[in-house]
């Protein structure tokens, strides 16, 4: 097996392509330690001790790595570890439990409810996130979540390497906000959540 690994516009987080599909649908973000508990293969990488962030998407995982640590030291020791996770096919994640039934954090919730009668514009929106932006910003290791339409205001949360990126607030203002505003003309601002 050959694990490819590709640059990010976040210096911190590399891009990890195994050739294989990673998450059957969606994506899911590991901002700690103690997310990564429903993950051995996310366990596995924290418990390097120099990550700060992972991140499962379709046909990928985005490594953030901590303050401080080099990508030259740190690179050959998430490879073996992406390795063992998919030659020995281990699961993504965890078997369920009672245990592990969770309520979504409050942070997953939508910022401001969608109102009813704005719901062709939170359509239109949504449908230009998935087919215009999300890809993009996949392919630079990340994913982007809608959370929230209010005011004219477009809330969006940056996921995986697009998460702490010095270029993501030009990303939702200069890149995202222009889509947005072109096709909606009810769109104002685009703003991180």
């Amino acid at each position: 097996m050959f694990i490819e690994t590709e640059t990010t516009p976040n210096p911190a987080t590399l891009k990890f392509l195994p050739g294989q599909q990673v998450m059957p649908s969606g994506t899911r973000d590991f901002a700690s330690p103690e997310d990564a508990e429903a993950s051995p293969l996310a366990q596995a990488l924290f418990d390097t001790g120099e990550v700060s962030g992972v991140f499962f998407g379709s046909s990928f995982v985005s490594v953030t790595a901590a303050p401080g640590v080099n990508w030259s030291d740190l690179k050959p020791q998430v490879v073996a570890v992406l390795l063992d996770h998919f030659v020995s096919q281990a699961p993504l994640f965890n078997a369920p439990s009672a245990g592990g039934i969770a309520v979504p954090a409050e942070e997953d919730a939508l910022l401001y409810a969608d109102d009813p009668a704005q719901a062709d514009v939170v359509e239109q929106i949504k449908e230009l996130l998935e087919t215009r932006v999300r890809p993009a910003v996949a392919s630079d290791g990340g994913d982007i979540r809608y959370r929230g339409f209010h005011e004219g205001v477009v809330y969006l949360q940056m996921q995986g390497a697009c998460s702490g990126c010095p270029s993501s607030t030009a990303t939702l203002k200069q890149g995202i906000e222009g889509l947005l505003k072109h096709y909606v003309p009810e769109v104002s601002e685009v703003r991180a959540a």
